[in-house]
C-alpha cells in the first residue's frame, strides 16, 4: 500500500492558496527590508555639521529603520570620487554636502539616475535625483540672541563663523537680530575663519573678538567656546549642543536637528520616490528641525520670559522670522 497521502479537491485547493500567498508574501518582505543609506562627511564626524548627520543615521540604524555606512574627512578633490564609490556599490540613498562641490557633485548625480542623493546645500534641486537640504537652525540662533541681548555688561557680542555661505549668513544674521530684540544699542564682531574646520583658528577669532570688547561669542564653529573659556566670557553653541563640554561656559545652544530630514528622504526612497526636491522645510522649529537648548537661570527672568514667549509663537508659526542670507558685518 502507498505512504503517500491523499488528496481531495479541497486539500488541493487549500494547498494551492497556501503556496500563492507564501509567494505573494516574498516580494512585500524584500521590499521592507532596511534601506543601505550612505553618509559622505568632508570633514570628521566631530564636526558641528557632520556630527548631526551623523548621529541622526546612528540612531535610525539603532532603530532599525536604515543599515548605515560611512566615510569622514573626505577631501574636496576627492568627494566625486567617493560618491561614485557609493552609486557603484549599488546604495540607493547617498547623504552629504556639496557646498565646495556643487558642480562635481551634480554631475556625479547625472551619471549614476536611479541612486538616489540629499546633500547640504546652497543651490537648488537638479533631476530627479539630486536633493538639497540647508542647514536653517536661524530660528534658535534667534532665540539664543534674545537672551545674550540682556546679559551683556560691554553691549559688544561677536560671531565666528566658517565661510559667508547662506546658511552661516542666516545664522549670525538672526543671532543678531535676536539680540538687538533685547539690547537696541548693541554693536557685532565678525570673523569668517576660511575654512569648515579648524577649532584652534576659531579659537584665534575668538580671542580676537575677545580683545576688541565682546564679552558673549556665538560660535558657528567649534573651536569659539575654548577662548571663551579661557577668558571666562560665556558663549553660544550651534548646530549641536556644546554645554556638557563647557558647562560654565556655553549657556545656549542653537541645535539642529536632522532627523525629521533623513525620515523624509528615506520614506521617499521606500515608496519608490526620488530626492529630486528641497528637503530644506523640515529643518524648521515647527518641524522639529531646529530648536534652542539652553540652560535656566543663566540669563535674566525676563529675557528668559520673552525668549519663550517667541518660541511659543514660531512653534505655533504665529510668528515668522525674516531669512536674511547676506553677508553679516
Amino acid at each position: 500500500m502507498s505512504s503517500f497521502p491523499k488528496f481531495n479537491r479541497r486539500s488541493l485547493l487549500t494547498l494551492t492558496a497556501a503556496l500563492a500567498a507564501s509567494v505573494c508574501v516574498s516580494p512585500f518582505a524584500m521590499a521592507q527590508e532596511k534601506l543601505k543609506v550612505a553618509g559622505l562627511h568632508a570633514s570628521p564626524v566631530e564636526n558641528a555639521w557632520n556630527s548631526r548627520v551623523h548621529e541622526a543615521l546612528l540612531q535610525a540604524d539603532k532603530d532599525g529603520k536604515i543599515e548605515y555606512i560611512f566615510s569622514e574627512g573626505i577631501s574636496a578633490s576627492d568627494y566625486p570620487r567617493a560618491m561614485r564609490e557609493y552609486a557603484e556599490q549599488g546604495i540607493k540613498l547617498i547623504v552629504g554636502e556639496s557646498y565646495a562641490v556643487e558642480r562635481e557633485a551634480r554631475e556625479v548625480a547625472a551619471d549614476y539616475p536611479q541612486t538616489n542623493f540629499v546633500m547640504g546645500s546652497s543651490g537648488q534641486p537638479q533631476g530627479e535625483n539630486f536633493g538639497v537640504v540647508g542647514t536653517w537652525n536661524f530660528e534658535g540662533a534667534y532665540l539664543a540672541g534674545m537672551l545674550a541681548g540682556e546679559m551683556s555688561k560691554s553691549g559688544i557680542f561677536g560671531s565666528v563663523g566658517a565661510v559667508p555661505i547662506p546658511e552661516i549668513n542666516m545664522l549670525i544674521n538672526a543671532f543678531q537680530d535676536g539680540v538687538k530684540e533685547t539690547r537696541p544699542d548693541a554693536k557685532f564682531l565678525v570673523t569668517f575663519m576660511g575654512t569648515f574646520f579648524d577649532p584652534p583658528k576659531a579659537r584665534e577669532a575668538g580671542l580676537a573678538q575677545i580683545d576688541g570688547g565682546a564679552d558673549i561669542l556665538f560660535g558657528e564653529r567649534i573651536g569659539t567656546a575654548d577662548a571663551a573659556k579661557e577668558r571666562d566670557i560665556k558663549a553660544i553653541g550651534s548646530l549641536t549642543s556644546y554645554t556638557e563640554r563647557y558647562p560654565d561656559t556655553v549657556f545656549a545652544n542653537s541645535v539642529w536637528n536632522y532627523g525629521p530630514i533623513l525620515a523624509a528622504a528615506v520614506a521617499d526612497v521606500q515608496a519608490g520616490k526620488q530626492t529630486g526636491k528641497d528637503y530644506t522645510p523640515y529643518s524648521m522649529m515647527k518641524e522639529g528641525g531646529n530648536d534652542i537648548e539652553y540652560v535656566k537661570g543663566v540669563a535674566p527672568v525676563s529675557a528668559e520670559e520673552k525668549m519663550e514667549a517667541r518660541r511659543a509663537e514660531i512653534k505655533a508659526g504665529t510668528f515668522e522670522l525674516k531669512l536674511n542670507a547676506d553677508e553679516p558685518k
